[in-house]
């Protein structure tokens, strides 16, 4: 059996890695394993491959081969191009030929189907098994686009992190795909191996044994790149962070900003921490914020809705707080956008670092059981028709929890969803309804 495994990310790789080395996908004798890795941003020719960054060589020896779908299929951009569905055969006997497959049978394992390139893939291979990995937060909530049923059919398992233990994942769970978690050890262990470089550069950056060494670690995400809010709305958001790590005490904080954030965010920040007279250390280099944590094992860690925080919390019991779901919350549309679930959880889950106390380990061990009537309730409300089952659960936490309501959702989604909290409808309404005006014909026809 041949295993093609599909990848955009460091931490991607490393997952399905993990999920390798946990035995997930079968003894390593029995199978020919290929890498192929994506560059997916906007102008992937400026950025660095997957397999060009460093830890990948920690990577390397689980695959027999690694391959490149951009350059597979250049011109072509892989976020946006699949095949035409005439032309899909044609694509096949294409990659068979260039990788030399042969006519052995494929099985798939690949990030997102509801996007390319693992759509495309699953396009292409018309008749293997698909094995889709998650590593975010997002596999706890819906599907967000319908994935054809002669796809969805093929999908065995979905594979993702622990982050929340106990939380079942709603991606994929109405065609019936069952969740399969990546065990912990494994994960922590992979992370560790790539993160071996990373852990050199913060060495001279930080020397082990100096004096002051950051006890907070500020996460940048780039929110204004996936127009949620404006970059000087985010700009402003990590000077609140910034801001409420210096009022809990810290006096020393390092920014891991994202790789493709402008300078102007690091700016800003050390001259706030002037006036705080915070010292901030910023960290421009490619370092995964697992390597940070491992490395430096500070006191808290702040951020917006990064799945890094869960990661810190879940993975290495570092204290977690959270700045600025409010803001997110408010803007973030339409109300089916999959950062929806992430951001939900982070909010209900962790303190608010502006105004709880903070510095205490995050209790794990109820979690799920708290979170999950929320997440399923706002995963109902986004998807409703793919899970109809949801219905009674999410109506009776939206009676039990009003106060909530303005917070996780929009008055008007309830209002069409018929849901407690919602706008009662009018009879006017009701009247120019198309669907009641057309019922009202047809009995006055049947009684004339």
């Amino acid at each position: 059996m041949i295993q093609i495994f599909f990848s955009a990310t460091q931490y991607a790789a490393a997952t399905v890695t993990a999920a390798i080395r946990a035995g997930l996908f079968g003894p390593r004798e029995e199978h020919r394993r290929i890498l192929v890795v994506s560059n997916t941003a906007a102008v992937p020719e400026v950025g660095t491959p997957l397999d060009r960054m460093p830890g990948f060589e920690k990577l390397r020896p689980e695959f027999d081969e690694v391959r490149s779908w951009n350059e597979f299929i250049s011109p072509h951009h892989p976020a946006g191009w699949s095949p035409r569905a005439q032309d899909a055969q044609l694509w096949e006997k294409a990659v068979r030929l260039a990788w030399d497959l042969g006519d052995e049978p494929v099985e798939i394992a690949c990030e997102s189907i509801q996007a390319n390139p693992s759509r495309a893939v699953a396009e292409i291979f018309a008749d293997s098994p698909i094995h889709v990995y998650a590593d975010g937060l997002m596999s706890y909530g819906p599907t967000r686009n319908r994935i054809p049923h002669g796809m969805s059919s093929r999908i065995a398992r979905v594979l993702h992190l622990d982050l929340v233990p106990g939380l079942r994942p709603l991606l994929l769970a109405e065609y019936g795909v069952e969740p399969v978690p990546v065990p912990g050890g494994p994960i922590l262990d992979v992370l560790a191996q790539i993160g071996e470089q990373g852990a050199g550069l913060l060495a001279e950056r930080i020397p082990a044994g100096a004096g002051g060494r950051p006890t907070v670690v500020l996460l940048g995400q780039y929110l204004s790149a996936i127009d949620l809010i404006s970059q000087d709305e985010e700009e402003r958001l990590h000077v609140r962070m910034l801001r409420a790590a210096a009022a809990a005490g810290h006096e020393h904080v390092l920014f891991k900003p994202h790789p493709s954030a402008p300078a102007v965010y690091s700016t800003s920040l050390e001259t706030v921490a002037r006036e705080l007279g915070v010292k901030l250390t910023v960290l421009s280099e490619p370092v995964l914020a697992e390597t940070v944590f491992a490395y430096l094992e500070p006191k808290l860690v702040i951020g917006c809705f990064s799945t890094a925080l869960m990661t810190a919390a879940a993975f290495y019991g570092i204290p977690v707080a959270r700045v600025g779901t409010e803001l997110l919350l408010e803007r973030i549309a339409p109300y089916e956008n999959s950062n929806r679930i992430p951001l939900t959880i982070i909010d209900a889950a962790l303190p608010d670092a502006e105004h709880d106390p903070v510095g205490a380990p995050l209790e794990l061990d109820d979690l799920a059981e708290r979170l999950g009537p929320l997440v399923r309730t706002v995963g109902y409300c986004m998807q409703s028709r793919k899970h109809p089952g949801l219905r009674t659960e999410a109506a009776e936490w939206l009676t039990a929890h009003p106060e909530q309501h303005v917070r996780y959702f929009k008055r008007r989604r309830l209002t069409s969803l018929r849901l407690p909290g919602g706008s009662p409808v009018q009879a006017e309404a009701l009247r120019r309804h198309p669907t009641v005006r057309r019922v009202v014909r047809h009995i006055r026809a049947a009684r004339s």
